[in-house]
């Protein structure tokens, strides 16, 4: 029998119309008696814009054009897919899941279709599972999708924060085949930390109880984010026998430039390997690698034959790392 394993076979990612740069938040949050600047932003983050999706647009509805071009570049129609995986922490709704509501908005029906909460890691995670699906034969032709509106998780009067954030989505087209695309992947997740990045709201009652805002202790999430992407990497680089010096691309959660290229340094690489797109579209949680990854391959930087990290971290507090092939 054929050893079965998975590969990207197209990429497509989604960015909301409205784009607010660094000086269009200052202005906005001047409005609330909130300084900040320009300077404050991209020297701790690195981030110049944003995209925010406007009203009555959810996660489905980005989660769609990004969905389409991924099937286009694949050169497959959404009746091929099998297997439909959403990673967001801001869904449609509490139930159907957004996988569900996407499902319907591209016309197909019957495929097993269900969202991932692993927050940042989202991507990470979703692709790990739609991975093991394939391998097992459960599926053929995943589509894997980050997709967020964190714009509407955000406090306003918290600078700290929500300058930070940004609405789009990414997608990835995972198919089965005879040759190696996923090498290896790498999961993990400590409760303990839940706390430093959270949204501590919930529904009951017909009412919001607790905060439904975003919070987090941004100098607690740094120390541990650089810590455990470093492990994650180097764990799933021995997974598959290669080593950094097989790395062509490390494509992280575009959360923070500082987080990245510290990332990138532990392993040795120099910043010319690393993709950062932080800077246009800021922190898009799940949607931030699979968007960075289809920039990427849009532009040119990765090519067939490319080996590329991909690497999450976020809430839970969840961490992981792919390794592929392209």
């Amino acid at each position: 029998m054929t050893p079965r394993h998975s590969r990207i076979t197209g990429t497509g990612s989604h960015l909301p119309p409205r784009r607010l740069s660094n000086a269009d938040m200052v202005t906005l949050l001047a409005g609330r008696g909130i300084e900040t600047s320009d300077d404050w932003i991209v020297e701790r983050t690195g981030i110049r814009a944003r995209h925010f999706a406007d009203d009555g647009v959810s996660a489905s509805d980005l989660a769609l054009p990004a969905a389409r071009r991924a099937l286009e570049a694949a050169g497959r129609r959404a009746e091929d897919v099998d297997l439909i995986v959403v990673a967001t922490s801001t869904p449609d709704m509490v139930f159907p899941s957004t996988a569900c509501l996407l499902q319907a908005k591209l016309g197909v029906h019957g495929c097993p279709a269900f969202d991932v909460q692993a927050v940042c890691s989202g991507f990470v995670y979703g692709l790990a599972v739609a991975d093991a699906m394939i391998r097992a034969g459960s599926a053929r032709c995943a589509l894997v999708i980050g997709t967020e509106v964190f714009s509407r998780i955000l406090d306003f009067d918290d600078r700290t924060t929500c300058v930070l954030f940004g609405d789009g989505a990414g997608a990835v087209v995972l198919e089965a085949s005879a040759t190696p695309g996923i090498l290896a992947c790498e999961l993990h997740a400590d409760g303990r930390h839940a706390g430093i990045l959270c949204t501590p709201g919930t529904v009951s009652g017909g009412r919001v109880l607790g905060d439904p805002v975003l919070k987090m202790d941004g100098q607690a999430v740094f120390r541990l984010a650089v810590g455990v992407l470093e492990s994650a990497a180097r764990s799933v680089l021995g997974k598959a026998g290669r080593t950094e010096a097989d790395l062509d691309w490390l494509i992280p959660h575009q959360a923070n430039i500082r987080i990245m290229q510290g990332t990138a340094r532990k392993l040795k690489l120099p910043l010319d390997k690393l993709v950062a797109t932080v800077d246009e579209h800021g922190n898009t949680s799940a949607a931030s690698v699979p968007l960075a990854l289809d920039v990427a391959v849009r532009d040119g930087r990765v090519r067939p034959g490319d080996t590329v990290m991909l690497e999450g971290v976020g809430g839970g507090f969840t961490w992981g790392a792919v390794l592929l092939d392209f």
